[in-house]
């Protein structure tokens, strides 16, 4: 296996980290609109994910940067043709940042309110646009024999991606869901599991069509199996959430969100970008790769650093890993 083989691997372990994690924690944003009653409740649910959201957004900066690094005619193409989405993403992040850092920052209540709005907002439209984007880069688009992307927005809003983005915010939402109920006791642990069997049946309605019209456009047997561990995951999940096993209905909606972003990955190789004009143009895992020298220096590096990020992270939901409720939340001033 060469080098940039072993790189488009690793590339997609981070996206599909990235996804585990930080999609329950865009889950958990969507959820203060859908799930907390009052503003205690949805301190509960912030403060489930208060300690980890930015600890799971260093996913995003190793994959983003590991791209940038290894595939530079990939990050290239990508971030000019999918310009203004990705800028959208990176100005939620960064609002989403500071609202959980400002809400409680002054005592009034538009502040407050403000600030959860924005919280809102910031973690729906991400959910939806990231699915959108890796539909498209699945799909194809327009990219000419210089490895530049030649088409405009418009191009980006189509059926399948948009399906696609519908699944990631039903999927990241069911999967906050899932964690919630996880993390919470009482009254809003019981709603979270109810709401999470409603999220999950539309969850899998638009997945079962998004993973098999995949599975028709680029599919082999191998994207096939990732696509029937996603489905039986789900429907795991669905059932561990019924009985109340809300660690292996955690477990499971993570494999789900696994799994299908495996069976993106598996129908890319070995493109990374394919163009929709001329398959002689597709950007693959050789033509847009690093010299080998850079990719070895990068190898020895994240085989030094993956670890250590490994276990800071590890230990950082191991410390935190007690459930909390509205009676663990101090009244305002």
């Amino acid at each position: 296996m060469e080098l940039h083989d072993v790189w488009f691997i690793l590339i997609a372990v981070l996206w599909t980290g990235y996804f585990f994690l930080e999609g329950f924690d865009f889950g958990v944003g969507v959820l203060t609109k859908l799930l907390a009653r009052d503003r205690k409740e949805r301190r509960v649910l912030i403060n489930t994910i208060g300690p980890v959201w930015d600890g799971n957004e260093v996913w995003l900066l190793s994959a983003g940067g590991a791209t940038f690094a290894a595939f530079p005619e990939w990050y290239a193409t990508l971030f000019s043709g999918f310009y203004l989405p990705l800028l959208l993403i990176l100005v939620c992040l960064i609002v989403r940042g500071v609202s959980f850092e400002y809400r409680h920052k002054r005592p009034e209540e538009s502040w407050q309110r403000n600030w959860e709005n924005a919280i809102f907002w910031t973690s729906l439209l991400p959910a939806f646009l990231w699915g959108v984007a890796f539909g498209n880069i699945v799909r194809g688009v327009k990219i000419d024999g210089d490895m530049e992307y030649v088409g405009n927005v418009a191009d980006l809003l189509n059926a399948y991606s948009i399906l696609g983005g519908l699944v990631t915010l039903t999927l990241f939402t069911f999967h906050g869901s899932v964690f919630v109920a996880l993390k919470t006791v009482g009254d809003i642990r019981t709603r979270a599991r109810a709401l999470a069997l409603r999220l999950g049946l539309v969850t899998a309605v638009l997945a079962l069509g998004f993973l098999s019209w995949t599975q028709a456009m680029r599919g082999d047997s191998w994207s096939l199996a990732a696509m029937v561990l996603a489905v039986v995951s789900l429907v795991a999940a669905l059932g561990a959430n019924q009985a109340g096993r809300e660690g292996w209905a955690f477990a499971f909606s993570g494999v789900t969100i696994v799994a299908a972003v495996a069976m993106l990955f598996l129908t890319l190789f070995p493109n990374v970008m394919p163009s929709s004009l001329n398959d002689a143009w597709n950007l693959t895992v050789t033509n847009a790769s690093s010299t080998p020298y850079t990719l070895k220096i990068m190898t020895w590096c994240a085989g030094i650093a993956t670890p250590v990020v490994l276990l800071y992270q590890g230990w950082t939901y191991w410390v935190f890993r007690k459930r909390i409720g509205t009676q663990h939340i101090a009244d305002a001033h």
